[in-house]
């Protein structure tokens, strides 16, 4: 093992498809961490997902070797997401290096998200080193970025690596940088160790990433995690290279990974410290639990898939302690779980790897955020679901959640962005020019706005060259109200949904003619009403089956006829008194999928 001495710890901020993994690539070619062999794009974005989108879902460290002066150093880099909705994640990377390197795409210039990013960089102290990416595309403007990079860090143009993860050029003169400007580890007399991530295997249990701050960790020392207070024995302990390569200790200024043998859900969290299970509880500062954004209930398509789904849910609990779950049930729909994500690109995902790696058939309900509800009795509720949401003549006041938006668009795009943030409520609060010519919006808006697909359409408006990035700013009155659905005067509470007074109109058509065209006829008419406000807002008729009970009839009297017709009358009339449709499974799918 090398002195602290010869250690860098750092990560890399950048925008989605700024070119972050491909850098890295070629930091492992020119390291000579992967062979040539074993080479392939996206080394460190192993999960299929990953792949598939071009993008990092979840955050990798590698442990390169570099020879550089005479000398050799060990390399530490932390692989971090750019979506927003891994914020958390990422800031507990960034508290486990000394330095970032703040990759910029030439063809396009700082985003919203990396700026946020910076910021808490800059918050813990960190060394940045500031790079350009896709330099040898046709379309980089280098000049032009180089300038407004410089201006924001305050220092000069020649301080700028230029780099191209396709060609190479660069890497190596950045992998110096890394060496010269990023400080080696402190010393620490404390044997701590902290948590910025971890992975479930099956044999193996929880294998922690962390970063040791102090002391020598070894195999078979008795461990404990100083806020879960739970105690384990280091089964194995190594570092990442890019495999998991196993050494018979881990020493002050490392990362790697320590295998715990767990298999429960709810132990292990993200920012949680590791230490000797004799020492204090105290853990290293920032930590906190990831708090979910948005809510949706989950359900299988076949109920003899309810305790399947419950494992999967588990499991996936063991990869990510950020998501958390409880049973609910429905008339409807049966058994299910409110499960709660950081963002709709988490949903996205989990609802995704559900599917695929535990082949599992769902239907997910439109997604909500939390609200605080006081009603006229006086009592207080916290609501994640609209099942739960009080009828409107019994509530006194509602909050909800908002946050603090920033938008970074081309001038030519500022007018749709506005009218589309006045359709999601957004509050304006200042416009700005950056150095290189583009617009700053600075805006606070409901954060069910925010996930009412926001982030799809301001894509779509500025054909997809805004970014976006937004922090929670608290609870504040909200203008809203339950929509409920009627079939056949029958409250389907799988359809209700919590939406603005101001879109009541809009959403019930919406979702009542969704449902006049995917529900199946009956044998008797149809009756679907949108509710809200206590009063019926849109209706729709679906007809009756008509069945030609006269058909067989050649001929005779007509008093035949009437009888029939009237027989037909009457069961139509019972049916209806019954009232209780059949909704197919199919059905539910597609409306609520929409």
């Amino acid at each position: 093992m090398l002195k602290t001495e010869n250690i860098r710890n750092f990560s890399i901020i950048a925008h989605i498809d700024h070119g972050k993994s491909t850098l890295a690539d070629r930091m492992l070619e020119i390291t000579d961490t992967v062979e040539e062999r074993k080479m392939q794009e996206q080394v460190l974005d192993d999960l299929e997902l990953e792949r598939e989108r071009g993008i990092t879902i979840k955050m990798r460290p590698v442990t390169m070797r570099y020879t550089f002066g005479g000398q050799e150093y060990i390399l530490n880099l932390i692989d971090t997401p750019g979506h927003v909705d891994f914020a958390y994640e990422v800031s507990r990377a960034l508290s486990a290096v000394e330095g970032v390197i703040l990759l910029v795409d030439a063809t396009q210039g700082i985003e919203a998200q990396t700026l946020s990013v910076l910021a808490e960089a800059k918050r813990q102290g960190l060394r940045i080193i500031p790079a350009l990416s896709k330099i040898d595309s046709p379309l980089a403007r280098v000049e032009d970025i180089s300038i407004e990079l410089a201006l924001m860090l305050e220092m000069d143009e020649s301080e700028i690596v230029l780099t191209s993860g396709k060609t190479g050029e660069g890497v190596e003169e950045l992998l110096k940088k890394v060496i010269e400007k990023i400080p080696a580890p402190k010393s620490s007399d404390k044997k701590q160790a902290l948590i910025f991530d971890f992975q479930y295997s099956e044999h193996k249990g929880i294998i922690l990433y962390v970063r040791i701050f102090g002391g020598t960790f070894k195999k078979g020392d008795s461990l404990k995690f100083a806020v879960a207070a739970e105690r384990f024995q280091a089964l194995e302990l190594g570092v990442f290279a890019p495999d998991e390569t196993a050494l018979p200790e881990l020493t002050q200024g490392a990362i790697g990974y320590i295998v715990t043998g767990i298999k429960k859900p709810g132990i292990v969290h993200v920012g949680d410290t590791v230490v000797s299970f004799q020492a204090s509880k105290k853990p290293l500062p920032g930590y906190k639990d990831p708090e979910p954004v948005i809510w949706a209930s989950v359900y299988p398509e076949s109920q003899d898939d309810f305790d399947a789904l419950r494992q999967a849910l588990l499991r996936m609990k063991l990869m990510d302690s950020s998501l958390s779950f409880e049973e609910e049930a429905s008339g409807v729909l049966g058994r299910g779980f409110r499960v709660g994500f950081l963002g709709m690109l988490h949903l996205e995902i989990i609802v995704e790897r559900l599917r695929r790696e535990f082949n599992l058939e769902l239907i997910v309900t439109s997604p909500t955020t939390v609200y605080h509800v006081k009603t006229k009795k006086g009592e207080e509720k916290t609501v994640y679901s609209p099942i739960y949401f009080p009828d409107h003549g019994d509530i006194e006041s509602v909050k909800e959640e908002w946050a603090r938006v920033s938008i970074i668009t081309p001038p030519e795009y500022v007018g749709p962005v506005t009218q589309l943030m006045h359709e999601h409520e957004a509050e304006l609060d200042d416009t700005r020019s950056l150095q290189d010519g583009r617009a700053e919006l600075l805006a606070r808006m409901p954060l069910r706005e925010l996930m009412r697909n926001f982030f799809d359409k301001l894509k779509n408006v500025s054909s997809g060259f805004a970014s976006l990035s937004y922090e929670k700013i608290g609870f504040f009155d909200a203008n809203v109200t339950r929509l409920d659905v009627l079939i056949a005067e029958e409250l389907f509470p799988a359809f209700s949904r919590i939406i603005s007074k101001n879109r009541i109109t809009e959403e019930a058509k919406t979702i009542v003619a969704k449902l006049a065209k995917e529900l199946p006829r009956q044998q008797f008419v149809l009756k679907i009403q949108a509710k809200a406000l206590g009063k019926i807002v849109a209706s729709e008729r679906l007809s009756a089956l008509r069945k030609d009970v006269t058909a067989k009839l050649y001929g005779g009297d007509v008093t035949r006829k009437m009888k029939l017709l009237e027989k037909q009358k009457k069961g139509k009339k019972k049916a209806l008194a019954r009232g209780r449709v059949h909704i197919p499974q199919e059905t539910f799918l597609k409306v609520l999928k929409d």
